[in-house]
């Protein structure tokens, strides 16, 4: 356990620019491409209504990836650019380093949400990117969330540490 005088930690819990909603997708079904959208309900029992998640897990009920990573998984894999629709995730925010959430609650958009860990790549990157696609996606996978306070999300929203 962290010593919550020592200079680590007070470095840990240092203020946080707040970062803005850029992209939001549901996946409506199991396997389904993600559909974009411009808003999202969150609810603390069902998560993202629309999503296949919904009411599936208290501890995946949103993901969350950066903007800034979106270039570097498209570097890995020789690409351009990189649709956000092919990682899977539910909702992309900029200009702010999602793992500083970490043991903090935060609000996006109207609701309250806390993260609950790293979302990590599954062997689907391997299906929609090919052979390597898993590798681009590790350390840059994002977060998985709870909602603790539900409320509607919209693009360019902010999304700031409580």
């Amino acid at each position: 356990m962290l010593n919550p005088a020592s200079p680590l930690a007070r470095l840990l819990d240092a203020p946080l620019r707040p970062g803005t909603v850029r992209w939001i997708g549901l996946r409506p079904a199991r396997r389904a491409p993600v559909q974009p959208v411009m808003s999202v309900a969150l609810d603390p029992a069902q998560g993202a209504l629309g999503d296949r998640y919904d009411g599936r897990s208290g501890t995946r009920h949103l993901t969350l990836i950066q903007a800034e990573h979106l270039p570097a998984i498209a570097a890995y894999l020789g690409l351009d650019g990189l649709d956000p629709a092919r990682l899977r995730r539910n909702v992309v925010v900029g200009g702010l380093n999602l793992l500083a959430l970490k043991g903090h609650r935060f609000r996006l958009g109207a609701a309250v949400l806390e993260m609950t860990g790293e979302c990590h790549p599954c062997s689907r990157m391997e299906e929609e990117f090919g052979t390597g696609g898993y590798n681009a996606v590790r350390g840059h996978g994002g977060i998985t969330a709870r909602v603790l306070q539900g409320g509607v999300v919209a693009l360019g929203d902010e999304l700031a540490r409580l």
